[in-house]
């Protein structure tokens, strides 16, 4: 038998990165990472036996460095290299420089890269192969016009889609005539500087979609099978959000009917390796298929079919670039039970998805029968804006859907971490949702019910907590500083101590502290007293004991205030200063009227990759005036008033969080809103 590989490179990094390393270690192979300057640190780092820089920050001169990858591997003696998901994965001049090193590509071979990459390339392939595929216009090299000339004849609503690169990048929905220009100008901008390729085609959006793909491997012996499909329906912005196998939707017939031409599909181009065939299915029509494209590559919801298979999908990726033969045959597959994982994602939600930046301070992640957590994050890891905002994957197994669903809202429920916003409470009230409960999906669910999920804010608990650990901190007595210890304790009797923290913008809540032994009476904003204890038991974790109540919370103390969490919920509080609070009073009070240039600032850090307006223009109200692209998505920066504007910024310049990129001067003086609320740009977040 063909020995396996003596040492891989993983050119990747975060979760897959440590994935990978976990299945290379299993395996008894020597496991190599590389790294930018601004994850020296990172958890992937850390797991591998050994690691090499490979440049700055930027992906573009680091991870897709295709030079300085291959440099690595030469100089730690890499036989093969596995390229993860994203990054390099699907790079067929990647491929051929491997190639061209005498090093091992995991992954498919050069032909099929180059066909499956190109969508329009691959739409037509598979389509000569018998495979259905959505109806639409995928002529290579379509103009503008071309395009605004097909879309009349394809109909709306309609789908605008790059034909390379992949994960709904550049995606748009056009609903009208009006609203093509626009989508076309975007989806190119997008396509250009996410896949260094602009070339689009059209596809007929299909009414009530579900996505549905097909896990396939394929040996260099001949040998194509597919494992079941999964169900990636629930979706935002083209996004996937939580993914399960297999999907409620498909009966048996179904099932095997899809499978097989996912098989025709890769055996069309002479696939070797890990793959995904990707399919819409209307739901009004379950029983028909409508092929979308494939992808040459490990996917990052695989492990929902691992959990349903028992097969070690990285491991058989390694096996078969090795030359061996599959160690199982199509009447070996079986799926037994259901699995579902949902993405946590550093972002915030309620403000519209943004990136989320900071450092992990405290870290829980959950354990348990049928539940497995994939992550690339621990305390100490840096969140930067460099890169994808996913930090780990939360899966949970069961022996039927019911139960899955179940684990996994309990699993994410003891998931915290501080130190970042991330999205863990949205997947709770998403797995929530009656349509998810009953497997009643489709890929715009999301969307419409988003409007109505209401995000928790800081409660009484939680603000009592933070008040009780700044208390313990500062009343703790110290060598020779008896008369410094922050106890209340007066000489004409005990007076409480107030904490004031910052809830949201403007708002603040104060928390005064009576101890009395190890309970203490509290207040919030002067209501009634409650009695309250607060245990700290390592790792984060804390007893809160309230009135007759008993809470396990999470909390982390910084410079400038407390961490909470709870639930999956997790908020900072910061604890104000006198000069603060007395700041905010006075912001409070500041005349309504009084007129000033409205500022457009950036919500998050990133880099500027467009400025549509003119300096000195007139825009209107809700006219985009900078793009900020982070962590691979882009924000449309917009005006929410009439007026002058003046750019601050300009294409290609790094911008920090809250940073001014531009001022408006209103049209109208008293059109300006008032100082007492404070003015936060209205921003649209695009897949790029």
């Amino acid at each position: 038998m063909t020995a396996l590989f003596d040492t891989v490179l993983v050119a990747n990094r975060g979760e897959i990165a440590c994935r990978v390393i976990r299945s290379l270690r299993r395996l008894g192979i020597r496991s190599v990472a590389i790294y930018s300057d601004a994850d020296r640190s990172a958890k992937h780092v850390t797991d591998a036996d050994t690691a090499a820089r490979i440049g700055p920050a930027p992906a573009r001169e680091s991870y897709l460095n295709i030079g300085a990858v291959i440099a690595a591997a030469i100089e730690t003696g890499a036989n093969a290299i596995h390229p993860g998901y994203g990054f390099l994965s699907e790079n067929a001049d990647f491929a051929r420089a491997c190639a061209d090193a005498g090093i091992v590509f995991i992954g498919p071979g050069v032909d099929a890269l180059e066909v499956m990459g190109d969508k329009i390339r691959s739409k037509n392939h598979v389509a000569a192969s018998g495979v259905p595929v959505i109806p639409g216009d995928s002529r290579p090299g379509l103009s503008d016009a071309d395009l605004s000339e097909s879309a009349e004849v394809v109909g709306y609503p309609l789908l605008i889609k790059p034909s390379a690169g992949g994960g709904g990048k550049g995606m748009e929905i056009v609903t009208t005539s009006s609203e093509l220009p626009g989508a076309l100008a975007t989806a190119r901008r997008i396509a250009a500087a996410a896949f260094g390729d602009d070339t689009l085609f059209l596809e007929r959006l299909i009414p009530q979609p579900r996505h549905i793909e097909v896990q396939l491997l394929a040996d260099t012996h001949g040998t194509v099978i597919h494992l079941g499909e999964r169900e990636c329906s629930l979706q935002r912005r083209h996004q996937k959000v939580i993914e399960e196998a297999p999907s409620p939707l498909l009966d048996a017939d179904t099932r095997r009917r899809i499978g097989e031409a996912a098989c025709r599909v890769a055996e069309s181009v002479g696939y070797v390796g890990a793959g995904t065939v990707e399919f819409l299915v209307s739901a009004e029509a379950p029983d028909k298929f409508y092929f979308m494209e494939m992808n040459t590559r490990l996917q990052v919801e695989h492990p929902v079919t691992e959990e349903v298979t028992g097969v070690d999908l990285v491991a058989e990726q390694i096996r078969i670039a090795a030359g061996h033969r599959l160690t199982l045959g199509q009447n070996d597959v079986t799926l037994t039970g259901h699995a579902i994982e949902a993405r946590v994602y550093a972002e915030n939600p309620e403000r519209g998805f943004l990136p989320a930046t900071g450092r992990v301070i405290a870290l829980d992640e959950p354990a348990g029968e049928g539940v497995r957590v994939d992550s690339g994050i621990a305390v100490g890891s840096e969140v930067g804006s460099f890169y994808d905002p996913m930090l780990a994957k939360v899966i949970a197994r069961g022996a039927n859907r019911a139960e899955a669903l179940a684990r996994l809202d309990r699993a994410l429920a003891e998931t915290s971490i501080l130190g970042v916003r991330t999205n863990i409470e949205y997947l709770r009230l998403l797995l929530a949702e009656p349509e998810v409960q009953r497997g009643d999906l489709d890929t715009s669910l999301i969307d419409r019910r988003l409007p109505s999920l209401s995000f928790a804010r800081p409660d009484a608990e939680l603000l009592v907590a933070a008040a009780l650990m700044v208390h313990a901190e500062r009343s703790a007595p110290s060598a020779g500083a008896a008369w410094g210890v922050l106890d209340g304790w007066r000489m004409t009797g005990a007076r409480p101590i107030e904490y004031t923290f910052g809830v949201e913008e403007g708002e603040t809540a104060t928390v005064s502290v009576l101890a009395a032994g190890e309970a203490a009476s509290v207040r919030i904003n002067g209501g009634e007293p409650h009695t309250a204890t607060l245990r700290q038991l390592g790792d984060g974790r804390s007893a809160l004991s309230l009135d007759s109540g008993v809470r396990m919370l999470s909390l982390a103390r910084t410079a400038t205030g407390v961490w909470v969490g709870r639930d999956g919920f997790s908020w900072e509080l910061p604890l104000l200063s006198r000069g603060q609070r007395l700041a905010l009073r006075l912001a409070a009070i500041a005349r309504p009227d009084a007129t000033r240039a409205p500022e457009v600032r950036s919500p998050m850090p990133g880099t500027v990759i467009s400025v549509p307006v003119a300096h000195g223009s007139v825009v209107d109200a809700g006219a985009t005036v900078v793009v900020v692209e982070a962590m691979k998505m882009e924000h449309k920066l917009t005006a929410d008033v009439a007026g002058t504007v003046s750019i601050a910024v300009q294409p290609g310049d790094l911008v920090k969080l809250d940073q001014v990129v531009a001022t408006l001067t209103p049209l109208v003086p008293d059109a300006a809103p008032s100082d007492a609320e404070p003015n936060h740009p209205i921003v649209e977040g695009d897949t790029a």
